[in-house]
């Protein structure tokens, strides 16, 4: 027998296994991927007047700079690149900064830089000497960081680079993810696996994941990281984890990622045998001294404590007859001498306080504005009760100018279908920032709040609640990664729109293709409004699943707090739906400033995307299409399946010019995302029927099952509880 063939046979079986396994798409890269340009004009554009590449300095953050500017144009232009501390060419591609760089400093950029601060950057197109430069300069090391990431993203999308001219700096001074991970690697709403640092093997052992989530940050102008759940261990701030926590430091310093850790009030008693945790008592003041000094000395640039104190059971300074800033103070003064910040978090809601969820966290804090440190500043959810599809803007944006807030978005999905929906939610972010409130005159806006400049406040920042963990693909779903590179895009720069970004991070995670980039983006774009209608509609909210929120549960009733259950929220009865929030009712529309009462406190001027939310709404009640709120209610349900349907049809079309992994996973995630969308719909319609006693218009979809089979229906090892 002619042994050749056979060897030949597996020797082409082979080279086309390690062939597919090089070309196989498993997510890891996120949107760092720095394929050729496919663009030939471009192309040649890039390697024209990239001949040379020169970074000058020495750092460890420099050495990144070199390594990702090699790592990128290698990739991106087709050919090996150095990268040289000097060159003779005429075309230079020149990254540096003003002080470490000689060729930097003779440029006279001086009043430039001084224009884009300690973490901006300049992308210039200059002449000099007889060279054609094209210069990344900063006036740090971490500024040339950024502005290498934002060159090498201009190179991915394709962009004309000919004649540059861009000054960008951050409009939020801190940009911080918060960790809801727990020290037993479980993650608090977190579905894309378990926790990213695995303690047992700190501080000996740095996985390149670390490394590789520092970078990912760096190159959305992420400065901050906190490590652990709000709902914290105070097992974390013991030398054992203090250990741990200095090698991630020490990791993510040279990417400019600073670590915060959370810290659980009563500390004090649980690590430091203390009787109390009394914020006024001396010796508990001096615990937590003692202890902000002991952690710098492990991490010189820590940045602070996130508190969550006196909500949902977690202990806090009420607990002693004290205010919310008497602790944070406290925590404020030990932290002040470091340098260090307290973010202390208004989510607080109280079963015994017989109010409305949506009033309790502006009626604790807006009485405390002025009282809190210059170091404290207090972090407030989007909107008033909890990461909800759609909220109005919080009521505390605009009613504390003598305090910084920070913004706290949910980047995870806890109510917005979790790991397997694909909700793009920058058109969410952008409604609450945009939202005006009216603090000062028209366009007091909640991101002018933000950033400070409403209010003259040097410290700003905007937090995300972090859906990463241990998945390959870092996000579990794949569209789940936009929604972390939108956060630090709107966090650098509020102002960027929905679609620019949305353009951005298709282009970079899956390529330059028109018909590809349109047709995402448009199943992008739909798909938070997509999301809102087939789960609460029309101002509907907290109608989600008992404790774990994956599915509907608009019937859920009796349990320990009725904050906790979907009738409080909902209100439906044989008269109407919805929570009346105006002066008639709880008046939680108090809150806000005159000009937006006056939008929202009339059913017939309010926008109907808040309309159940303020107002408890008549069955027959006619709205701006000419159906009752009861057909409205229906046709809203099924537009959202529909969405989902159109979603999952244009995606099909795109499998040619998707890798197969992904084409795959999107695609099985959609069909999940369109049953749950007719779960929603059929077990919300049903169970609001009972009081509408209304028949479904004709010309919809009716129900599958009857309410009873979907009253039933409990999912099993939901994660992230």
């Amino acid at each position: 027998m002619d042994k050749k063939p056979v060897y030949l046979s597996l020797l082409i079986l082979c080279l086309l296994f390690t062939f597919s396994s090089v070309k196989a798409e498993d997510g890891y890269q996120l949107w760092q991927r720095y394929n050729q340009v496919t663009n030939k004009g471009q192309l040649k554009q890039y390697q024209q007047l990239l001949e040379e590449v020169v970074v000058q300095g020495n750092s460890p953050t420099l050495q990144i700079v070199k390594d990702e500017l090699q790592t990128g144009l290698g990739g991106l232009l087709g050919k090996t690149t150095a990268v040289k501390e000097s060159g003779g060419k005429k075309n230079v591609l020149l990254a540096g900064t003003r002080n470490g760089s000689a060729l930097v400093k003779a440029l006279g950029l001086e009043e430039d830089l001084k224009a884009v601060g300690p973490e901006g950057y300049l992308l210039l197109s200059q002449k000099a000497n007889g060279k054609n430069y094209t210069v990344i300069a900063a006036n740090s090391d971490l500024g040339v960081l950024y502005g290498t990431f934002h060159f090498l993203r201009l190179l991915q999308t394709q962009q004309d680079i000919q004649r540059l001219a861009v000054k960008s700096s951050p409009k939020t001074k801190l940009r911080i993810l918060n960790h809801w991970d727990n020290l037993d690697r479980t993650v608090e709403r977190g579905y894309a696996g378990f926790s990213l640092w695995d303690w047992h093997k700190l501080p000996d052992y740095i996985d390149q994941r670390y490394l590789d989530y520092a970078r990912a940050n760096a190159s959305i102008g992420i400065n901050g990281t906190v490590l652990t759940n709000v709902n914290a261990n105070s097992l974390v701030l013991t030398p054992e984890y203090l250990k741990k926590v200095t090698a991630l430091a020490n990791a993510f310093r040279p990417y400019g990622l600073k670590v915060y850790l959370t810290a659980r009030f009563s500390s004090p008693i649980e690590i430091g045998k203390l009787k109390t945790a009394d914020p006024l008592d001396p010796a508990v003041k001096a615990w937590w001294q003692k202890k902000v000094e002991e952690i710098y000395q492990y991490i010189p640039d820590f940045g602070g404590f996130l508190v969550k104190a006196n909500s949902e059971g977690q202990p806090g300074p009420q607990n002693y007859g004290r205010t919310h800033a008497d602790g944070a103070n406290m925590l404020a003064d030990a932290l002040s001498p470091k340098g260090g910040i307290v973010m202390w978090r208004a989510f607080v809601y109280d079963n015994n306080v017989p109010d409305d969820r949506a009033k309790q966290a502006y009626s604790e804090f807006k009485p405390l504005d002025g009282t809190f440190r210059k170091n404290v500043m207090v972090q407030v959810k989007n909107g008033a009760i909890d990461f909800q599809p759609r909220e109005p803007f919080h009521p505390l944006f605009g009613a504390m100018p003598k305090t910084p807030l920070v913004m706290e978005f949910q980047i995870t999905q806890e109510y917005l279908g979790q790991g397997t929906h694909l909700a793009y939610l920058a058109p969410m972010f952008k409604e609450t920032l945009e939202s005006d409130t009216y603090a000062q005159g028209k366009g007091s806006t909640v991101a002018k709040v933000v950033d400070g400049s409403l209010n003259g406040h040097s410290l700003s920042a905007m937090a995300g609640v972090a859906n990463i963990g241990t998945d390959r693909n870092w996000t579990s779903h794949p569209f789940g990664q936009a929604n972390w590179y939108t956060f630090g895009r709107l966090a650098w720069d509020h102002s960027l729109s929905s679609e620019q970004i949305a353009d951005e991070w298709i282009r970079m995670t899956f390529s330059n293709e028109p018909k590809l980039i349109s047709e995402v983006k448009n199943m992008m774009m739909g798909s938070r409004e997509a999301v809102v209608n087939y789960m609460t509609p029309l101002g509907l909210h907290h109608i989600m699943g008992w404790s774990h929120h994956y599915g509907p549960g608009p019937w859920i009733k009796d349990k320990p707090r009725a904050d906790w259950t979907s009738v409080y929220f909902h209100r439906a009865d044989e008269k109407g739906l919805g929570f009346n929030r105006t002066k008639t009712g709880s008046n939680a529309l108090a809150q806000y400033a005159p000009e937006v009462q006056a939008q929202w406190q009339d059913p017939a001027t309010c926008p109907e995307k808040y309309l159940l939310w303020f107002h408890h709404v008549a069955w027959d009640q006619k709205l701006a299409s000419g159906r009752t709120l009861w057909d409205e209610l229906c046709y809203k349900y099924t537009a959202g399946i529909d969405s989902v349907k159109a979603m999952q049809q244009t995606w099909a079309g795109l499998a040619s010019q998707v890798d197969p992994e992904r084409h795959k996973q999107v695609s099985t995630f959609l069909k999940i995302q369109h049953d749950d969308a007719k779960w929603w719909r059929d077990a919300c319609l049903l169970y609001f029927q009972t009081f509408s006693k209304k028949p479904i218009p004709a010309g919809l979809e009716k129900p599958e099952h009857t309410l009873e089979y979907y009253q039933k229906l409990d999912p099993k090892f939901v994660p992230g509880i």
